[in-house]
């Protein structure tokens, strides 16, 4: 069996399949800061059917989210409006919202894709690839060029994560209404 298939094979069940080794590395997560650039992808498999190689210009970076229900802190000064607006947009995933995070802090890189690597009852874990714009490396291969020119991917819901937020993953009969989005979908009636 190939190496690659091994490895996603362990990483479908981990909590199963690497009992110790999994929890070793939540461990060493927790204490690590929110974002953390790191050299390798824990996930090799899911990296790299995700366009990762390991050439100058790819950045990979461990962003953690916080789970749980998206709402923004009580207002307790000034003066309050009506609804309160304390409910955030529930539409947003995890991972789009970790994506968005690293996008704002790598402001010089745009995100190619990212990928789970763990979560337990408090956090969520995410490994975001991510393309420097202006490297020579990167200009110079296509696939990753076309990439580098769209600024703001994350932000505007152009990865992976954001088009399904924004209901893209189905194509042909039936998914009419939700190009280009639902909302100019209708808006054009």
């Amino acid at each position: 069996m190939v190496f690659y298939k091994l490895l996603s094979r362990l990483w479908k069940n981990p909590r199963k399949n690497m009992k110790e080794q999994y929890r070793a590395y939540l461990q060493e997560w927790r204490k690590e800061p929110v974002t953390v650039r790191i050299k390798r992808p824990t996930r090799l498999d899911r990296a790299r059917r995700l366009g990762y190689k390991p050439i100058q210009g790819i950045i990979l970076v461990r962003q953690r989210v916080k789970a749980g229900s998206h709402m923004r802190p009580r207002i307790t000064k000034g003066r309050r409006p009506k609804a309160k607006r304390q409910t955030m947009i529930l539409r947003k995933n995890y991972q789009l919202i970790a994506e968005e995070r690293v996008s704002r802090k790598f402001s010089n890189c745009e995100v190619l894709n990212s990928y789970e690597v763990g979560n337990d009852g408090k956090f969520y874990w995410f490994e975001v690839i991510l393309v420097e714009r202006n490297h020579p490396n990167i200009v110079s291969k296509p696939q990753y060029a076309g990439v580098a020119k769209k600024k703001g991917r994350a932000h505007r819901g152009l990865t992976s994560a954001g088009r399904k937020m924004r209901g893209l993953r189905h194509k042909g009969k039936g998914a009419e209404k939700a190009r280009p989005s639902r909302r100019a979908n209708n808006r054009r009636l």
